[in-house]
């Protein structure tokens, strides 16, 4: 597991331009979401929390989608799956990277959140618990549609989100939720609810994923 990280690392070290494109994507996606509010500072502020993970979700299909990109084009999946080892090894490989790449695109996208929506926070390190917490529910059964995705020929760009936005409902409204309160505020202390429920949904996908991804790149 820790080869197949290292190698993920190495090559979206190697694509960072491609990392840099997901990030301006992201920002423009919350600039227009902006838009569509208007010049209204406390409904921007209000809803600040929802458009900061809906543009990390538009975002993170990018990310997703390229995540066996190198090894079907190069018919190297074949290759990784004679080694001596669990195909689970690969997939938790694949998924921590996702799950990096994603936390540091969300933490990065906050700063874009707090000028254009007045966002500020000063639990900064709650926000980036929620941040990891919340990516790592969308990139553990991302991972795994993007392997299933990844072996058909026509429409993966299209059959991705088509699969994994229902699945995440869940993380998506608890992440949105718990971001809101802190931002908006939490009188009745309810941030460690959400994030309880969070990492139970964490818990639950990353055991789910890892066990189905060996029945999915078999077949």
């Amino acid at each position: 597991m820790i080869a197949a990280l290292r190698k993920e690392l190495l090559l979206q070290w190697r694509t960072r331009a491609q990392a840099i494109a997901v990030f301006v994507f992201g920002a423009t996606s919350l600039l227009l979401f902006s838009f569509a509010i208007g010049p209204n500072a406390s409904a921007l502020r209000q809803h600040a929390a929802g458009f900061l993970w809906l543009a990390l979700l538009l975002s993170s299909t990018l990310t997703l989608a390229e995540s066996f990109h190198a090894e079907m084009e190069h018919r190297a999946l074949e290759g990784l799956l004679l080694l001596p080892t669990s195909p689970r090894a690969i997939y938790y490989g694949k998924a921590i990277a996702n799950w990096l790449q994603l936390a540091l695109l969300g933490i990065a996208l906050v700063p874009i959140t707090v000028v254009l929506y007045d966002a500020a926070t000063p639990r900064l390190g709650s926000l980036i618990l929620i941040i990891l917490l919340g990516t790592a529910g969308i990139s553990a059964p991302g991972t795994l549609y993007s392997a299933m995705t990844s072996q058909t020929t026509r429409g993966k760009q299209m059959l991705l989100p088509l699969l994994l936005f229902p699945l995440i409902v869940p993380v998506l409204l608890a992440a949105a939720r718990a971001t809101s309160l802190l931002i908006l505020g939490d009188p009745m202390e309810q941030t460690a609810s959400w994030l309880r429920l969070l990492a139970a949904f964490d818990a639950i996908y990353w055991s789910l994923c890892g066990l189905l991804f060996d029945r999915v790149v078999e077949e």
